[in-house]
């Protein structure tokens, strides 16, 4: 597994790595979200995100959506809490047309102010459709009782007051700021000599000006532990329980990746999903999640259960986490639980659309991609006793936040 790299001088990074496939994927990731986001333009990145797509110097709303379906590829984009992502999927032959359109949204469009009002109710309606399903709100709910006061706490829609404020002026701002070439990385992964591809790089993105962040991000470093209970009109408890985690760079963070998997990952053999679920049937969703950030991280665990069980199910959990607190992993356990994760990586690393995503991002994080060669050695490099002072360190009690939201 070799990967290609290239910088064009204005500072924008290119990653590529070959695919014998007649699909390809390339996208332009930003190391800006709404993490960047000062308080008054909350919803600010997600937005922009939207109107990229809404007309540019040469192209119609039409003409853009249009582009890549006419050779059956798509175009899209994601916005995060620490990066925005602009990426495209087609057949090899069209690389110059994906790279002609993202250059071209990314850095030409008008932003008409018919369009801005436009898509504000068009967010808006986004965010009241995330108010009908309590499972997914909750999420951006404890982010704001954790980073309380953080713009990481904030959602990353906005809300409605935020949007209806908004005007042509903040958007140009907020780029001005935030979508400068030091903080871009162009990713690829399919069947193109690699020449070739820096020399179409350097066609649609070489003339960009070079630009840097000159105002640093605010790190979070003021955490206290919450205890919150909400009454709305659900069937369903829906309860997170949590604690800030390791950041990106942390040595620690392969560790807790590693006790996530075990507690709750994806795996139905999770310690969650066998000793809450399958031996008592007390709910149907329950895992456990790690975010890492570039200066923190978060680690959640989220049930929806009956209002009868809310109270069983939060002991259970509330004893796994004491199991991995007091009881080292024996060699077994061990490793059986490293082969999971390793096998999870290599299952992941089979789509060529997740990793042309993955590289992106690490690049801009890391400054550097790590081959799955590499991800398993440090997989394997993980002892007990590392899972017993980590466990300790995120998993203590006194340490947790909760947010609960109750039938009325």
């Amino acid at each position: 597994m070799q990967y290609y790299f290239h910088t064009l001088s204005n500072g924008i990074r290119l990653v590529h790595k070959h695919a014998d496939s007649i699909v390809a994927h390339c996208g332009l990731t930003i190391n800006a979200g709404s993490r960047d986001e000062l308080e008054k333009e909350q919803g600010l990145a997600h937005f922009i995100e939207h109107l990229i797509f809404k007309g540019t110097t040469k192209r119609k709303a039409y003409q853009i959506l249009s582009h890549m379906e006419n050779v059956g590829g798509e175009i899209n984009a994601y916005t995060g809490k620490e990066d925005t992502c602009v990426y495209a999927t087609f057949m090899n032959n069209h690389y110059a047309r994906c790279l002609d359109l993202i250059s071209d949204i990314v850095f030409d469009s008008v932003f008409a102010e018919k369009e801005i009002l436009k898509e504000k109710d068009v967010v808006i309606d986004e965010i009241n459709s995330y108010k009908d399903n309590p499972g997914e709100q909750i999420f951006d709910d404890f982010d704001g009782v954790v980073f309380k006061n953080h713009s990481l706490g904030a959602n990353i829609l906005g809300t409605p007051a935020h949007l209806r404020k908004f005007k042509r002026e903040h958007v140009f701002n907020f780029l001005k700021k935030n979508y400068v070439t030091s903080e871009m990385v162009i990713s690829s992964v399919g069947n193109i000599d690699f020449k070739k591809l820096v020399r179409l790089v350097e066609r649609y993105f070489g003339h960009i000006p070079e630009g840097c962040r000159k105002q640093p991000r605010v790190h979070f470093d003021d955490y206290t532990p919450v205890n919150e209970i909400v009454k709305r009109r659900n069937h369903q408890v829906h309860c997170i329980i949590g604690n800030v985690g390791y950041n990106a760079i942390e040595n620690k963070k392969t560790a807790l990746v590693l006790l996530n998997n075990i507690l709750g990952g994806p795996g139905l053999n999770s310690r969650l999903n066998m000793g809450i679920r399958e031996k008592y049937g007390f709910c149907y969703n329950i895992e456990s999640h790690y975010q890492p950030y570039s200066d923190t991280g978060l680690f959640s665990i989220y049930m929806g259960t009956d209002n009868d069980y809310i109270d069983k199910t939060i002991a259970l959990v509330l004893k796994e986490l004491t199991l991995l607190r007091e009881k080292r992993l024996g060699s077994l356990q061990l490793k059986r639980a490293k082969q999971q994760l390793q096998g999870q990586v290599a299952i992941s690393f089979e789509s060529n659309l997740n990793e042309m995503l993955s590289i992106g991002k690490s690049l801009l994080l890391y400054d550097r991609i790590d081959n799955i060669i590499e991800i398993n050695e440090k997989i394997q490099m993980v002892t007990s006793s590392e899972l017993l002072d980590v466990a300790n360190e995120v998993f203590a009690p006194e340490m947790l936040s909760m947010l609960m939201y109750r039938p009325r």
